[in-house]
């Protein structure tokens, strides 16, 4: 006889059936190929957790006008850095740069009334011969420091798309400005065509030969266009068209080998670090040096290549919160350690001379003596990797994969070493 009736089970979790025999549960659940996404898995830290984690740090009172520095940290999705700021010279400086402005705005005001126009722009006198470190440090920590959560959201593919110009690339690119101009004008016919606005990052090299080119970084879309065009098809026409050669054969060669589209660097990219590393390595070796020497005809006055990086569409996602000084020595400890850990170097060349033999300032002396003495005046170089040094002096930065986690773990080492 069957005993009570037993209370009906719970109902099993999607795509989940119990087998009656074993009472096994059985995956039914549709056996789907991964998406991109899941290949990529991006780990792009969120904006609003960037104001979360600096909130984690005690801050200062609010400035009362007084003299000497105030030191903050500041916190980005891909960046963690200790600054020090004197407010009050600040204000004066802003004061004296308003002044020089307003003046100026004057001489404008007073030539126009002159001359009926304004005055014509001032000629460049400043030759641009490579990439300096100076740019390139700025455009690793912008590209650390900004909110990919509009990329993120965008339907696509992440790629590097590079943008490159025909074997007569002087007759299309006499300067840099014009090289500008025709990524703008690509920049529109994107937007238009694909009625999105463009979000992506960009560098300027240049190739063996001295043709600029361009890496982006962005979402590529895999739809097709009113055209029916894929993707692929799309950019190598329109790049072509942007450049617009003159000659039939040229421009028919650029548009099947100016442009290409490598998506196996965007799935590696998956977090701000790693994009920052990607475009910050290009030309670092010293097989490819040349890539950031700008050539010899971009070299005069009024004809450089202008801006070497930039990004569109995206913003900068920073939290600055000010920290008595001791816990910002403190951070800044903690934030050099870590860094001196990763092992990261940088190869540079060296002087030395044989023998590690100092070099003279008297007159060369003829004889064996005298030919001793030259060879030891003779310089040369060396390449070696040394470490690379941050936070120097206790300020800087540093390049994380996920910044407001780091900066919530700093922030709760300085808690626990002041006894809070």
């Amino acid at each position: 006889m069957r005993g009570p009736q037993a209370a009906a089970p719970e109902a099993p979790g999607s795509g989940l059936v119990t087998y009656a025999t074993t009472g096994h549960d059985l995956d039914l659940t549709p056996d789907y190929p991964p998406t991109v996404r899941d290949v990529w898995g991006p780990r792009f830290p969120r904006a609003d957790m960037v104001a979360v984690a600096a909130a984690q740090f005690t801050p200062l009172p609010r400035w009362q006008g007084e003299e000497g520095p105030r030191w903050r940290i500041v916190v980005s999705p891909g960046a963690m850095a200790v600054e020090s700021r004197d407010l009050a010279r600040a204000e004066r400086t802003w004061e004296r740069q308003e002044s020089a402005r307003q003046s100026e705005v004057e001489m404008i005001a007073a030539y126009i009334v002159e001359h009926g126009e304004p005055p014509p722009d001032p000629i460049p006198s400043r030759e641009i011969t490579e990439w300096s470190r100076k740019s390139r440090a700025r455009m690793f920590r912008a590209f650390s420091e900004l909110d990919y959560g509009p990329l993120m959201e965008r339907d696509g593919i992440p790629a590097m798309v590079t943008l490159t110009y025909p074997a007569d690339w002087l007759t299309v690119a006499p300067d840099g400005k014009t090289a500008k101009a025709h990524l703008k004008a690509f920049r529109k016919r994107w937007e238009r065509t694909w009625d999105l606005p463009m979000l992506a990052m960009w560098k300027q090299e240049f190739q063996r030969r001295g043709a600029p080119h361009f890496h982006l970084f962005t979402m590529v879309p895999d739809g097709r266009t009113a055209e029916g065009q894929h993707f692929r098809e799309w950019l190598s026409a329109t790049w072509a068209a942007v450049v617009g050669h003159p000659d039939p054969e040229e421009y028919r060669k650029h548009a099947i080998a100016g442009t290409g589209v490598d998506y196996a660097a965007g799935l590696r990219s998956k977090d701000p670090r790693r994009i920052a590393v990607y475009f910050s390595k290009h030309g670092l070796f010293e097989a490819k040096g040349y890539q950031n020497e700008v050539p010899a005809e971009w070299q005069e006055p009024g004809k450089g290549p202008g801006r070497f990086w930039g990004f569109w569409g995206l913003e900068r996602a920073t939290t600055a919160v000010e920290v008595p000084p001791d816990a910002a020595t403190l951070a800044a400890r903690v934030m050099r350690r870590w860094a001196h850990a990763q092992g990261i170097t940088r190869e540079v060349r060296v002087r030395r001379t044989r023998g590690g033999a100092v070099r003279s300032d008297y007159p060369d002396v003829i004889g064996l003596a005298g030919a001793q003495l030259v060879e030891a005046r003779t310089v040369r170089r060396r390449k070696v990797r040394r470490r690379v040094q941050r936070m120097y002096r206790g300020r800087g930065w540093i390049s994380l994969n996920d910044g407001p986690e780091f900066a919530m773990a700093v922030a709760r080492y300085l808690d626990l070493a002041s006894g809070q």
